[in-house]
């Protein structure tokens, strides 16, 4: 499975999510906010989406409103309050992730 994990800048939350789960499945991570955001080519890989946010969500139906139709998109509302690869952070994921 192909899994794109999404937050704003793709520092902290969605880059340990992918390295996190790299070894479990196909992972990529991206930004919404940063130099080199999420393109439709992203979007087209993914089986499935996950966003750290609902407000990402729907910034990429305003973005690619054709995907946002088509794409399994998850928001697993974690805040944009911890560093790449924060223990407590590492602790959320993978408790979100069990409950896929």
């Amino acid at each position: 499975m192909n899994i794109l994990f999404i937050c704003n800048q793709n520092k902290n939350r969605s880059k340990t999510a992918e390295h996190l789960f790299q070894k479990q499945f196909n992972t990529k991570s991206t930004g919404l906010y940063n130099d080199n955001p999420l393109s439709e080519k992203e979007l087209s890989w993914a089986d499935l989406v996950i966003v750290m946010e609902d407000h990402q969500r729907s910034e990429i139906a305003k973005r690619f409103p054709q995907f946002y139709l088509i794409k399994r998109i998850l928001s697993w509302d974690i805040a944009d309050i911890y560093r790449y690869n924060q223990p407590e952070l590492v602790s959320l994921l993978k408790e979100k992730i069990r409950e896929l």
